[in-house]
């Protein structure tokens, strides 16, 4: 990937979201900002607004969710809307089968997919696959994760693409939708299944989302496996992410 962790230094983390978002209006050119420890800040201060933002969109579904699933357990007779929230939310994460829209085994499948990815899992991601959102891909494309595609023309193709492949890395509109694509591919795809589980597990518990425990579920993001997991936990612990608000990811 592009980065390798960076040691902590500065008190960046005392930023709350909201204050970093009255600074996330325009992309800063982190090319120029030379002092680690104030590109690190501005890097943060710039994605966490738009990550919370994707995250209260996921959390709006789940609560959503949720409240279908205590009137099933009430053994409440779920309405024309309940069932077509069901069915929408089940197209939109990708669950294929749908046994019928009352079915607590259903139910419990979205709630699998709907959830929240933690502030450190996200940045670190971010500041692993962008090179401190430096790359051409996060500069020219908005693409902060690595996103591939594989229309002939849906993003930039990379320079150093091995002879026989044709993806490109996908161009997005914004920062906020490649965030948005970024969550949902984690919590669709069959490949990140572990981390779901992983996250499910956490739920089930009653324990904090940690980036640091999730990243174990993400042996398919890189063909490198275990380096890379240990890349992004080294990331998380090293810029203290996992102590970010709680709030955002406990509900």
């Amino acid at each position: 990937m592009l980065s390798a962790p960076v040691a902590a230094t500065g008190d960046w983390g005392s930023t709350s979201v909201h204050t970093a978002g009255a600074q996330a209006h325009q992309k800063p050119d982190f090319s120029q900002i030379l002092d680690v420890s104030q590109k690190k800040q501005r890097f943060f201060e710039y994605l966490m607004p738009h990550i919370h933002k994707a995250n209260q969109i996921v959390l709006r579904d789940r609560a959503n969710l949720l409240s279908i699933e205590t009137r099933l357990i009430a053994d409440q007779a779920l309405t024309t809307e309940d069932r077509a929230t069901v069915q929408r939310l089940s197209a939109h994460y990708k669950l294929k089968r749908l046994a019928t829209t009352d079915d607590l085994t259903t139910i419990k499948s979205l709630l699998s997919r709907i959830d929240v990815l933690p502030l450190s899992l996200v940045l670190a991601q971010a500041a692993n696959e962008s090179g401190w959102g430096t790359s051409r891909f996060a500069v020219q494309a908005n693409n902060y994760f690595g996103m591939w595609c594989y229309q002939k023309g849906c993003g930039l193709a990379p320079r150093q693409r091995d002879p026989g492949q044709n993806h490109e890395v996908k161009a997005f509109d914004t920062v906020q939708s490649n965030i948005e694509a970024y969550i949902l591919n984690i919590n669709t795809h069959p490949a990140y299944q572990p981390l779901r589980t992983l996250r499910q597990t956490l739920r089930e518990l009653g324990a904090p989302l940690r980036g640091v425990l999730l990243a174990e579920g993400l042996m398919a993001y890189s063909s490198r496996g275990k380096d890379y997991i240990a890349d992004i936990q080294a990331l998380i612990t090293a810029n203290d992410l996992d102590r970010l608000p709680i709030e955002l990811v406990s509900n």
